[in-house]
């Protein structure tokens, strides 16, 4: 599988309680809601996050083209705190352009000059703040009470016969993994086929993400109910930024002039393996594949120096786990790697190590248990 990452062009979280203070250079962008006992109605935060959409087409139209292809949203977790029950994130479509500003959390004066809890662009003569009513078709937002308009306004879809999922949720709870990583895979074809003029779809122009907790979980005041989670933004100083990956299915299968190999007795040896593999690396493999024991022919040439191929749906090196999910009761992390119980089926006692952390394999798959 093919994994292309894109970063940010710009983030920004926005705050109830500090309706003006832009953060668009803060480090941390989060989500949360918080009680808070010199105010009644809780401090709610959301953030916002943009990815180039010429970057976006250009990894769709130059090294994609026609295959299908998913898009994930992935931010990766500070802290996180009051997450108590299945709880879940949001991510829509932001409707509008928005200015990332330069400010970072509690700027003392806060800046604002860009985009807010409140404002759309920035503070101030020109700026403009987000529409709290008269929205286009499609569009929302949401708040609580009058001390609270704004966060920002969303397409979601809901009553729009060509959207379907303008809505992605992930859900946490309290031993769950706190990285996002959301299929975003509709709205990113959404703001293609709008850039593109497609036919058939409602015109979404790229604005970015916007990231929230349900509506049951914000402005919230129980106690019980105080979610908060800090990921790094693009501005962190650390190798987490926020990230959109397009994953498609890259690999072709050519035999050339090669024979298939016709007996399951068979001898295979990997070349060109350098056994260490890095992040921004292209390898190529290559098997050799003969009879472990060739049939008796009388001829002028060795049968061990003939290269064969392998059926492409005959056998399989290992599984690996496509996504987090519960399978027969245990819990499996996305990249995990399973050993074949058979040429279609995954051993499921346990992982032999992760595709994203640490692992070691042969050439001939996974290790047993040891």
């Amino acid at each position: 599988m093919a994994i292309y990452k894109l970063f940010p062009s710009k983030d920004a979280s926005i705050y109830s309680l500090y309706p003006y203070m832009n953060t668009g250079i803060d480090p941390i962008i989060e989500v949360g809601n918080l009680n808070l006992n010199h105010d009644p109605v809780p401090q709610v935060f959301r953030f916002l996050v943009k990815f180039d959409q010429s970057e976006i087409e250009e990894v769709i139209d130059n090294k994609i083209g026609s295959t299908n292809f998913s898009s994930h949203l992935k931010t990766f977790i500070a802290t996180a705190q009051g997450i108590v029950a299945d709880t879940n994130l949001e991510v829509y479509p932001v409707s509008g352009s928005w200015d990332n500003g330069t400010g970072t959390y509690l700027d003392s004066p806060f800046t604002t000059n860009g985009v807010s809890w409140k404002a759309r662009t920035f503070l101030g003569p020109g700026g403009e703040n987000w529409p709290t009513s008269g929205f286009a078709n499609y569009v929302t937002a949401s708040w609580s009470g009058s001390n609270n308009i704004g966060g920002g306004n969303w397409f979601t879809g809901s009553d729009d016969p060509n959207h379907t999922n303008l809505t992605p949720i992930q859900t946490f709870d309290q031993r769950s993994k706190k990285d996002l990583d959301i299929n975003v895979s509709d709205i990113i074809k959404v703001w293609y086929s709008s850039s593109k003029d497609i036919g058939g779809y409602t015109n979404i122009a790229n604005e970015g993400f916007i990231v929230k907790w349900e509506d049951v979980v914000e402005f919230s005041t129980e106690d019980a109910i105080q979610p908060i989670m800090q990921f790094y933004s693009v501005d962190t100083n650390t190798i987490y930024p926020p990230q959109l990956e397009l994953r498609w299915d890259d690999q072709s299968f050519e035999t050339g002039n090669l024979e298939e190999i016709s007996t399951q007795d068979l001898f295979v040896a990997l070349d060109n393996n350098p056994g260490v593999f890095y992040s921004e690396s292209i390898n190529r493999f290559r098997l050799n594949v003969r009879p472990e024991y060739p049939v008796r022919t009388f001829r002028t040439a060795s049968d061990y120096t003939e290269n064969k191929f392998l059926n492409s749906s005959s056998g399989v090196h290992s599984f690996i786990v496509k996504e987090d999910k519960e399978i027969r009761g245990k819990k499996w992390k996305q990249g995990d790697i399973l050993k074949p119980a058979d040429y279609r089926t995954p051993a499921l006692n346990r992982p032999r190590g992760n595709i994203l952390g640490e692992y070691v394999i042969q050439w001939t798959g996974p290790l047993y248990l040891r």
